[in-house]
């Protein structure tokens, strides 16, 4: 056995255990998960993720180890930020749609399903483009461009609007919905006819809009991995970045505006990132180098966004006091 399909063995057979455990487990009907369980769930599947880039480096030793394990993390960090964006969005969709604490679990579980099962197909096809096209990286570095851009000048008040969206009209035209008290069903019958409740919208909501975070983020992991052989680190590092989002989810749930800076700092990375791909025949800039500009541009963000705010109640104090 080689050592790619002995990776691809340890991936899968991670990958079907994190599955059962988040199935079997985690996904209880009717159950409330609380903060501090959602900061363990957390942990749990960072470590996961660096276990499993400890274990691309041990077992690629004699070969490129070291610059797999490197790609696979700035990877893995590059979709976990983006995805911090994506959970904003999950938030306003619950809190729009209603939908009780109870059922957060099984509706974010399902839609987590299908956000991996889009991932697999994009990356796929993307993967298939790149090595038939290599112009294709000037088009996604020229998208990522104008994407981060956009998203750098984007005001506070465009915040994402679910009952006006594309998916929601998607819905609305292309299925039979109810507004009927769902009672935890995704499905009601009413005069002999099937319908989608709140919650199956939610969930259709949710992979229908991973899509395009997935239009984003595909395109950003090829300039960190541009060799479509390696496939592999493509898939595992979106994989376990998607699989981390519902912990994440009830992690950030009550601190989503807290973290008003952040889409600056996804814009700064979205930025470079485009305008690596498009200066890299010209310009080599090493994927450590990368994996610096995102853990700067991410963090310095968050931390900005919490020193703002802690000023802003700091200032709030003092005029109630005078």
């Amino acid at each position: 056995m080689s050592t790619t399909q002995l990776i691809y063995l340890v991936f899968g057979a991670v990958l079907a255990l994190a599955l059962f455990l988040d199935l079997g487990l985690l996904s209880k009907k009717h159950a409330v998960v609380t903060w501090k369980l959602a900061l363990t769930q957390t942990v749990f599947w960072i470590l996961l993720s660096l276990s499993f880039c400890a274990f691309i480096w041990y077992e690629n030793n004699g070969g490129n180890g070291k610059t797999d394990a490197i790609r696979y993390i700035s990877a893995y960090l590059l979709e976990w930020s983006l995805s911090i964006d994506n959970i904003f969005v999950f938030i306003i969709i619950f809190s729009y749609f209603k939908v009780p604490e109870d059922n957060y679990s099984r509706v974010l579980l399902l839609g987590i399903l299908m956000a991996i099962v889009f991932r697999i197909i994009f990356i796929t096809v993307g993967s298939s483009l790149v090595a038939r096209f290599d112009w294709i990286m000037y088009i996604f570095g020229i998208f990522l461009l104008i994407t981060g851009i956009k998203l750098f000048s984007q005001s506070e008040e465009s915040e994402f609007n679910p009952g006006t969206s594309w998916a929601f009209r998607f819905m609305k035209k292309f299925f039979r919905t109810t507004d009927a008290e769902p009672n935890g069903r995704f499905f009601l019958k009413i005069n002999n006819k099937t319908y989608l409740t709140k919650l199956a919208m939610v969930v259709v909501m949710l992979g229908l809009i991973d899509i395009l975070f997935a239009i984003d983020s595909i395109p950003a992991v090829f300039s960190i991995i541009p060799n479509p052989q390696d496939k592999l680190l493509i898939y595992s590092s979106n994989i376990f970045a998607v699989l981390g989002l519902r912990s994440l989810f009830f992690l950030l749930k009550g601190a989503s505006s807290r973290f008003d800076y952040l889409q600056h700092g996804i814009a700064v990375v979205l930025i470079f990132i485009g305008a690596k791909m498009l200066t890299e025949k010209w310009i080599h800039i090493p994927v450590w180098v990368s994996l610096m500009v995102i853990l700067v541009c991410i963090g310095s963000s968050v931390l900005y966004s919490v020193f703002k705010n802690q000023e802003e109640k700091d200032t709030e104090v003092l005029n109630k006091e005078n």
